[in-house]
């Protein structure tokens, strides 16, 4: 009975340990699949916000695209500092070392003997301290010597230490007083409105302006002191600096991140047109805020872009936005409140290509080759040697022969209108071209001052009364604010001396401007 028992309560615990065993092995499952499931949901929930986070980056790439203009009116453009980098002279110290102080001189109470006291004067002592005291004489008055001797030669390294050490001093002021003498000078030409020393600060002053990430680096500046205007050329972005992806999804069955939305092309060209439009609103803005001397009246800004002519597979430049503003029209507009496009349209009578995504170009308002102070400058330096016709010194039948041959050089058939009367010339010209082909009406201006508003009204009464396509004004000085503003969204062109001469020189003819001395200043 007892032995029954026994072999019972065995199979029982036996029955225990596999029903535990059973339940641990059920219990170790359910954990792994629900680490399994759980590591499931993360992994889900990782692919989600990855989708998400690409969907927010595509988000803030266009917002930041879109947010240059008032990423610049925050970082508040004011006029350079034209003093700066003025330099102080670092002066060097002088060190003399151990020369610096003169090594003390003997002293005869340092080699005088003590006299022998009443005991040694007995004992005779007297000429023995006579003969100590000749013999330290001596060696007092040999170490005096060697002393003077010393200081002698240390003075005179001092005084070689002290002349070089002044000469380097001298060198140090005089190099930092040529250096600060070259930054006045500069300075004063561009306050005094040079044209190249102005065209390199408003060169400056457009490189501090920093875009996003995309956006090319390359912009050039040119003054034209004679229309107190200045000419940008912008290089911009690319159509594919605007994202074409809008919002993207995780796609289960396929294990991946997709795009679940895209940009349409209308809205790509209208994020592409804002952003190009306040590029040329933030030219606008740096340059009028950091003008130092009331130097620009006018600013034509041209955004270009490069690329690949894909008829020739050839490199191309063209012009993508091209506007010009006067200081007054400028001050007129909040830019904090307005709509980028609306502004420089219809504000600023801007061109703005309307299809970007097919390099649809337009035609720069000033090029900036006819600004280009590297090129006009260089004419100028020797324009007081030049053997070329000086077009201010004409009589009126030369200048009207030399206007018609211009224009007939760059492919227009010209015809002389009755003069104005008030020195210039009217030409009608026409160009045959099957495509371009227009009329146009030519005013040139044989001035040594400014030329008026007035002279453009007149330009535009004549263009409407000829049904003429455009009209063009053309004169040997320059042209004041008034007659960029007016002139304003209507199609008229207006020439400068220093465009004049561009045109001179792109079409092999040979002319300078040298205005009397009281004008050109």
């Amino acid at each position: 009975m007892a032995q029954r028992t026994g072999r019972s309560s065995g199979s029982e615990w036996k029955r225990q340990r596999q029903r535990m065993a059973s339940w641990e092995a059920a219990e170790r499952k359910r954990q792994a699949k629900e680490r399994a499931r759980q590591a499931h949901q993360d992994y889900l929930a990782e692919q989600q916000e990855r989708a998400s986070g690409r969907t927010r980056e595509a988000a803030e790439r266009l917002a930041e695209l879109t947010g240059i203009l008032h990423a610049a009116l925050d970082a508040r453009a004011a006029p350079l500092d034209l003093t700066a980098g003025k330099a102080t002279p670092a002066l060097p110290v002088l060190d003399l070392g151990r020369d610096a102080s003169p090594s003390p001189a003997p002293n005869w109470a340092d080699y005088e003997p003590r006299e022998p006291g009443a005991i040694g004067r007995m004992l005779g002592r007297n000429k023995r301290f006579d003969e100590l005291t000749a013999r330290q004489r001596q060696r007092f008055d040999r170490d005096l010597v060697r002393h003077q001797q010393a200081e002698q030669a240390r003075q005179q390294r001092v005084a070689a230490a002290q002349a070089q050490h002044n000469e380097l001093v001298a060198a140090a002021v005089r190099a930092a007083t040529e250096h600060n003498a070259a930054i006045d000078r500069r300075r004063e030409r561009v306050l005094a409105g040079e044209r190249i020393a102005t065209s390199d600060y408003f060169q400056q002053v457009i490189d501090s302006v920093r875009l996003p990430a995309g956006c090319p680096t390359a912009r050039r500046a040119g003054y034209v002191p004679e229309s107190t205007m200045l000419v940008i050329e912008w290089d911009l972005p690319g159509f594919d600096v605007v994202p074409t992806d809008k919002e993207f999804r995780y796609v289960k069955t396929r294990d991946t991140v997709e795009v679940s939305r895209g940009r349409s092309i209308t809205e790509r060209r209208q994020a592409y047109r804002d952003l190009i439009a306040q590029i040329a609103l933030v030219a606008l803005y740096v340059v009028f805020r950091s003008d130092p001397a009331d130097l620009v009246h006018t600013v034509v800004v041209n955004g270009v872009v490069d690329g690949i002519d894909s008829a020739t597979g050839q490199p191309n430049r063209t012009c993508r936005i091209t506007l010009r503003a006067t200081r007054k029209h400028f001050e007129e507009v909040n830019l904090r409140k307005v709509k980028p496009v609306d502004c420089a349209q219809i504000h600023f009578a801007a061109q703005i290509s309307g299809h970007p995504d097919d390099v649809q170009p337009v035609t720069p308002i000033v090029d900036f080759g006819m600004a280009d102070p590297r090129i006009v400058e260089s004419a100028d330096v020797i324009s007081e040697l030049d053997r070329h016709p000086n077009l201010v010194d004409l009589t009126a039948e030369e200048f009207e022969h030399f206007i018609q041959n211009l224009f007939a050089r760059m492919g227009f058939e010209t015809y002389k209108l009755p003069n104005s009367g008030d020195g210039g010339v009217d030409v009608l010209a026409y160009d045959h071209d099957p495509v371009r082909g227009a009329k146009y009406v030519i005013q040139a201006k044989k001035y040594t001052h400014k030329v008026q508003p007035s002279a453009v009204r007149e330009l535009h009464g004549t263009v409407q009364h000829e049904g003429a396509n455009k009209g063009i004004l053309v004169t040997t000085h320059g042209f004041t604010s008034g007659c960029y503003e007016w002139a304003n969204g209507k199609p008229l062109q207006l020439y400068d001396g220093t465009h004049l001469i561009a045109l001179c020189r792109q079409y092999g003819i040979e002319a300078r401007i040298v205005l009397p001395l009281k004008s050109a200043e």
